[in-house]
């Protein structure tokens, strides 16, 4: 019984000693470990240029990369700089090359119109004076013994009021003097003493409208005239094209 209880107080007391050797062991791993993280924190101090040596090259050729990369962008940035002028230019060579092309259809339009316009200028100042020449013997003569075949060949000549103010004349004064003195009037356009074409001119023209001087000799028998009386007259006349030719719209005697 003795040795029983003895013992049970030696193994109480060897438990006791393995806990305390336990607490102790780990006390001291606690101060290894402690000791040890200042160890580390060289070592990761040493270790860091390495890595550093290391991520430096790395970034080297990174660095390198990003600056061919940036050339490129530079270079085509620059390119697009020098495409932004050209563009320009090219733009205001093809505004001044169309506005040249713009105007040299009009100027070619124009000088078309013109020249068209004095083609029929010239041909209406032809075409005018032949008729005049023709006309104006017609219309200032006219003989008592066929007033009206005469009259009715000088109103072919005629156009718009005049022919209406021709009538008019012929029949309320012209015929009943002529009947009555038995008038008889023969008119001609003038020619040169010496010559040549007839005294008649243009003094303007366009296409649709031309005037025309003439000089007239006009030779008038009655019977209160003892012999023929020659009478030199100017007249003026204004023809305009019609759909039935060139006709008299004005006569005046100057």
């Amino acid at each position: 019984m003795t040795k029983a209880t003895v013992r049970g107080r030696a193994g109480t007391g060897t438990s006791a000693r393995q806990r305390s050797v336990a607490a102790a062991a780990r006390a001291a791993s606690k101060r290894a470990e402690k000791a040890r993280e200042p160890s580390l924190g060289e070592e990761a101090a040493t270790e860091s240029p390495v890595v550093g040596e290391a991520s430096g090259s790395g970034t080297g050729a990174e660095v390198e990369a990003r600056e061919q990369v940036k050339g490129a962008a530079r270079d085509e940035a620059g390119t697009e700089k020098s495409a932004k002028p050209a563009r320009r230019i090219s733009g205001a060579v093809t505004a001044v090359v169309a506005a040249l092309v713009a105007a040299g259809l009009v100027a070619a339009a124009v000088l078309g119109w013109e020249y068209r316009e004095d083609q029929r200028t010239q041909e209406a100042r032809t075409e005018a004076l032949a008729v005049a020449r023709k006309a104006a013997p017609e219309i200032l003569s006219y003989d008592y013994r066929h007033l009206e075949r005469d009259f009715a060949k000088a109103r072919a000549h005629l156009t718009g009021s005049f022919a209406g103010k021709y009538r008019k004349t012929t029949t309320k004064v012209v015929a009943p003097t002529a009947e009555k003195y038995h008038g008889v009037v023969t008119a001609t356009v003038a020619k040169p003493p010496a010559g040549g074409a007839s005294a008649a001119s243009v003094v303007s023209a366009s296409p649709e409208k031309v005037v025309v001087l003439l000089f007239m000799n006009q030779v008038t028998n009655s019977t209160q005239v003892s012999g023929p009386r020659l009478d030199l007259n100017r007249v003026r006349m204004t023809f305009v094209d019609t759909s039935g030719g060139w006709k008299v719209s004005a006569l005046d005697a100057l």
